[in-house]
């Protein structure tokens, strides 16, 4: 299993729109076929960072899932949203791997 961890910089001023993005999500990518942890917005600290994490199997599922979602109407919509309200300045993905599980066990 992977985990996709989603890192994206928005726009202070715009946290309200990234919710509405996050939310939109939270209905599409579940039906694309990855497993949605969730998104988080900014709360203390830095007003700009927000993360949006999800697992896929591989990285060949990945792909597949990724054109699911454009596919998706919800998926469409929100990557249209997002673009024509401009408050995404970055966004960086990263794949990870559990090492730690089980977790607790004596070693």
């Amino acid at each position: 299993m992977l985990t996709c961890v989603i890192r994206y910089e928005i726009d202070p001023t715009k946290k309200e729109a990234f919710a509405r993005y996050a939310r939109n999500w939270g209905q599409a990518i579940p039906r694309c076929g990855a497993d949605l942890i969730g998104y988080f917005a900014p709360h203390e600290g830095s007003s700009t960072l927000a993360y949006g994490i999800y697992q896929v199997a591989s990285l060949a599922d990945y792909e597949a899932y990724r054109a699911r979602l454009a596919a998706d109407p919800i998926g469409r919509e929100n990557y249209e949203f997002a673009k024509s309200e401009k408050f995404l300045l970055r966004e960086d993905r990263t794949f990870l791997k559990l090492v730690s599980a089980p977790h607790g066990e004596p070693g």
